[in-house]
């Protein structure tokens, strides 16, 4: 086994070429589309909107985002995917795997990733209110 270094500073194990999955948690699922031109008629454009996923994930201090194409635009993520719920996630160099519910990985493009921030702090008491 040979160690991987992530940005954060970790360092995971790989066996056989892949890194084994570690717990982060989901951070946000926003679902977006991508317009696309799909030819012009008389100059004037005709458009195609794609739906995406765009999944942002926490492994310690890092939230990594990806995205998700579906297939078909009637494809929808796993109900248990929701903010704050824990996932197993697998990490190369432009992807990120989340591993589903029934055991298989959802391949994402690894479109950013950027450190967390940090909880907000409680409003200081010792301040007078009006």
């Amino acid at each position: 086994m040979a160690p991987a270094t992530l940005p954060d500073g970790s360092v995971w194990r790989v066996k056989r070429g892949r890194e084994f999955l570690s717990t982060g948690k989901v951070v946000d699922i926003q679902q977006k589309t991508h317009t696309r031109v799909l030819y012009y008629q008389v100059d004037t454009p005709v458009t195609q909107d794609d739906p995406y996923y765009e999944i942002s994930v926490q492994i310690k201090k890092v939230v990594y985002v990806g995205e998700y194409a579906p297939r078909h635009a009637v494809d929808t993520l796993p109900e248990e995917w929701k903010a704050g719920a824990d996932i197993k996630v697998r990490l190369e160099k432009h992807y990120m795997f989340l591993e589903r519910p029934e055991g298989r990985e959802l391949q994402l493009q690894l479109v950013k990733h950027v450190p967390a921030k940090a909880q907000s702090a409680a409003p200081d008491s010792s301040l007078p209110t009006k």
